[in-house]
């Protein structure tokens, strides 16, 4: 028997032995194929994956904090004793997400977006629905949970997977598309635990107004993790007749808007180009003092371990992440002596005046041979990875181009780039009556009025009374390409 077929043998079995149990959130039957200590342990394998892949952002106080409120939640909620986790990811994107079994993660960008502890609370009452409700465990199908291992895929080996990842970029693997129905109960249960607290729901709805502006501000263009959610205008508005139905004496009272701004003064705001960021092709990281140029058209990504560059006829893919081993000889080795690897003989030289070793290779893979070059440079201690590969019929139309990527990464010196800094929320007590238009003519800002209104859920126009505290975003904004 097969290795897949004993495993559907097996979810099948598990299917018929578990039945049907009622979920004590939602009170609804749900056949699982996942206990619930698979599912702690899952989301547990999960979060280290996230933490790598993504980074926590490095404010102690702040994930304090949302630790706290969550962990207050959690413990109000229908399945108390679950490891639940709060964290905050170091991401300018406006997101957040639940994994298996209690670990929650909330961006830096949504909470950019966010007035007070009282939304802060809507959007982690929302992931805990989800988690409380078992929404990915139901969609896990023995063949989902047949790949959604660690691994996104592996090419020939550990080492060769690792930098496939990068390209697969990762943790899509991750986040399950829910359902507008679960979504929908998400929100309610959201609502649910916001009560229990005694936080002010007639806050919540704000929370899908400002994700509807930020749609809208992109183009129309819904970001990934709302593409298969229900529309948040339409989600506002749902959200809003559901709070008009509480009665008003039991109306919560918590909002806590002060608390919430004081935390959230001084966050990064967007990216921060202290990781790296490209200007045109070129990549440039300060933090490292290093650049390289990739190829023209091409689309690139700037992710926390690495950076992948893709074809546009998505072919081949050109790939840069630190290696583990401490000399360009010893990750050369580690590299070109794999099983399934074929190597011409490296060379050791330098790469415009780094310590480096590199050569050709080609692996069969599932999906038949390909080629590339790999180069391992030295350079501030550490020892770069700068891989390109193609399938084998494909290889030649790339190979020139991607060699002179790999020959391009050096040393940055320019003194601009080397002293970029992010920008951050400042937040600004006004001391008269005024207008995010108005002010924005007598006090500088680092980004357009019209993200100013947004992430403080007015208008440019909307008059704002004196003594309000409003989220300014101040530094010098960097020429970034459309790339990352």
């Amino acid at each position: 028997m097969t290795a897949r077929r004993m495993y559907t043998g097996l979810a099948a079995a598990a299917l018929v032995a578990s039945g049907c149990a009622r979920n004590p959130a939602t009170g609804e039957r749900q056949i699982s194929l996942i206990g619930e200590g698979q599912e702690v342990q899952m989301g547990q394998e999960y979060s280290q994956q996230v933490d790598a892949q993504m980074g926590i952002y490095q404010d102690a106080g702040l994930n304090q904090y949302v630790a706290q409120i969550g962990a207050r939640m959690a413990a109000a909620s229908e399945r108390p004793n679950l490891p639940w986790s709060f964290k905050v990811v170091d991401d300018a994107a406006v997101n957040a997400f639940a994994l298996p079994g209690g670990p929650i993660y909330i961006t830096r960008g949504i909470l950019a977006t966010m007035e007070n502890e009282a939304q802060l609370a809507m959007v982690l009452g929302h992931e805990i629905g989800h988690v409380t409700a078992r929404h990915s465990v139901s969609q896990m199908s023995s063949q989902q949970l047949a790949q959604l291992g660690l691994a996104v895929g592996s090419i020939v080996s550990p080492t060769v997977a690792r930098y496939g990842q990068l390209a697969s970029a990762g943790l899509g693997v991750l986040f399950l598309k829910y359902g507008r129905d679960d979504e929908r109960q998400s929100d309610e249960l959201g609502l649910r635990y916001m009560r229990r607290l005694n936080y002010d729901t007639r806050y919540a709805d704000d929370v899908f107004r400002v994700l509807d502006r930020e749609s809208q501000a992109a183009g129309g263009r819904v970001p990934t993790w709302l593409s298969t959610h229900p529309d948040p205008g339409d989600r506002a508005e749902t959200i809003e007749r559901a709070v008009a139905g509480i009665p008003a004496d039991s109306v919560g009272r918590v909002v806590n808007a002060s608390a919430f701004l004081q935390q959230i003064d001084g966050m990064i705001y967007g990216p921060n180009p202290r990781e790296g960021f490209f200007r045109g092709g070129r990549f440039l990281h300060p933090d490292m003092r290093f650049q390289l140029v990739f190829p023209e058209g091409w689309q690139y990504q700037n992710l926390k371990q690495g950076v992948v560059a893709v074809s546009p006829e998505q072919d081949a893919i050109i790939q840069l992440a630190l290696a583990q081993e401490t000399s360009a000889d010893a990750a050369a080795r580690a590299f070109f002596s794999q099983q399934g690897v074929q190597a011409s003989s490296p060379a050791r030289g330098n790469i415009n005046g780094l310590p480096a070793v590199a050569g050709a290779f080609a692996a069969q893979t599932e999906n038949g041979i390909i080629n590339g070059n790999a180069a391992f440079i030295e350079h501030g201690g550490a020892v770069f990875g700068l891989l390109a590969y193609a399938p084998n019929a494909r290889w030649g139309a790339y190979q020139s181009a991607a060699e002179r990527t790999l020959r391009s990464f050096e040393t940055l010196t320019d003194q601009a780039v080397l002293n970029v800094q992010p920008l951050r929320i400042d937040i600004v007590r006004l001391d008269r009556a005024t207008t995010i238009e108005a002010l924005a003519r007598s006090r500088s800002a680092a980004v357009p009025v019209a993200t100013l209104a947004l992430i403080n859920q007015v208008e440019p126009q909307t008059q704002l009374e004196a003594g309000r505290s409003i989220k300014w975003v101040v530094g010098q904004p960097v020429a970034l390409s459309g790339g990352q």
